[in-house]
């Protein structure tokens, strides 16, 4: 189940919030081992390796060529373990794998904000952006903050990929343009730790004091080719978290009209289940003005038996892409960038665009 390997550092290449990125010699094991890899290390979790170090490697994504998580992990350094923590939490995340971690639940005892979210049963009909990709993330925040510049914008970071909030270095870069990230269930390492999605949506609300929020799962994703193996299924159930908490369900259906894959081309078979046979409570679909007329028409047709219980929302986008392009972080989905999936960004963005509306009626930062 996992390839282990032993390895010494031999360089530190890069460094972002809670990850540090090496270059470490392997010592092979088959023929066809590589001689050196690229690894990641997590502080909070193993320390800070060190040239000369030796170190336990997990090469499995370089072993199934994973794109996004093409990184051999260090999983310890045994020869200068680091010094213990104390975490006045008790919640325990990765659970009864090798690496559970205790955090501080942002609504547990010892928390500060304990007192704000022990009676929280409600998001006051904050609007939230729900998308199946996390590289849909920063195209959100992009498009609300192009109307509502001063919106306090929280992140909610599903465990359908990525665990770590740490890997991501799009959460990184967006500093200064989130209020904060919240992460549920067995994801970690966000400002704010939750057990669910319901808790991390009133943490962001009444915790991060957010404006609005955007619900996705960490980078990465599980998938199997079929319409139910995708750990972006799990966006539907965030529809109905956030309407079974008063809030104002968005979701930003998967369009595209670059991938090459026939089943993500118009809309993602994969949003068309999650927000046509998961979603029960009602959303908002949104769908950008600045489409293609061919690629217009078929998304139409492929979201129009979801409405209702749904309601199809047009949102003017031509303006977005200086938004877009504009932002800190580079855009990127499947290895596609803005220039060769507009419509992908584009939808993202004017989901945003869609959250932000209303906000200054009910009072940015209230």
């Amino acid at each position: 189940m996992i390839r282990w390997r032993w390895g010494t550092v031999v360089g530190v290449h890069r460094e972002w919030r809670g990850s540090l990125e090496l270059d470490v010699t392997v010592e092979a094991r088959r023929p066809e081992d590589p001689a050196a890899v690229r690894a990641l290390a997590y502080p909070a979790l193993v320390g800070t390796p060190q040239p000369g170090d030796r170190v336990l490697l997990n090469l499995n994504a370089l072993a199934l060529g994973l794109g996004t998580g093409g990184y051999a992990l260090v999983v310890a350094v045994p020869d200068r373990l680091p010094e213990d923590t104390d975490v006045p939490g008790h919640v325990v995340k990765a659970r009864y794998t090798p690496l559970q971690a205790i955090v501080l639940a942002a609504d547990e005892e010892a928390s500060p904000l304990r007192g704000a979210l022990t009676g929280a049963a409600d998001l006051g009909g904050m609007p939230v952006v729900v998308a199946d990709l996390h590289s849909a993330l920063p195209a959100v925040v992009a498009g609300a903050l192009a109307d509502a510049p001063g919106a306090r914008i929280a992140y909610v970071m599903t465990d359908g990929g990525a665990l770590p909030a740490w890997f991501s270095r799009t959460l990184d870069g967006l500093r200064g343009l989130l209020a904060g990230t919240v992460t549920t269930g067995q994801a970690f390492g966000g400002d704010l730790e939750s057990t669910n999605v319901h808790s991390g949506l009133l943490a962001a609300r009444h915790g991060l004091r957010a404006d609005l929020a955007v619900v996705t799962q960490g980078p990465g994703n599980l998938g199997t080719g079929t319409s139910w193996g995708f750990s972006g299924v799990a966006a539907g159930e965030a529809v109905n978290a956030v309407a079974a908490l008063g809030g104002r369900p968005i979701a930003a259906p998967r369009i595209s009209d670059a991938d090459p894959r026939p089943r993500h081309r118009g809309v993602s078979h994969h949003s068309l289940t999650a927000f046509g046979r998961v979603a029960l409570a009602p959303a908002e679909l949104v769908v950008p003005s600045d489409l293609a007329p061919e690629l217009a028409a078929a998304v139409r047709a492929a979201l129009a038996p979801l409405t209702p219980p749904h309601t199809l929302v047009e949102v003017p986008s031509a303006d977005l892409t200086a938004a877009l392009e504009s932002l800190p972080v580079k855009l990127s989905t499947m290895g596609r960038g803005f220039a060769e999936d507009r419509a992908y960004f584009l939808a993202a963005a004017a989901a945003g665009r869609r959250a932000a509306s209303g906000l200054a009626q009910r009072g940015v930062g209230d």
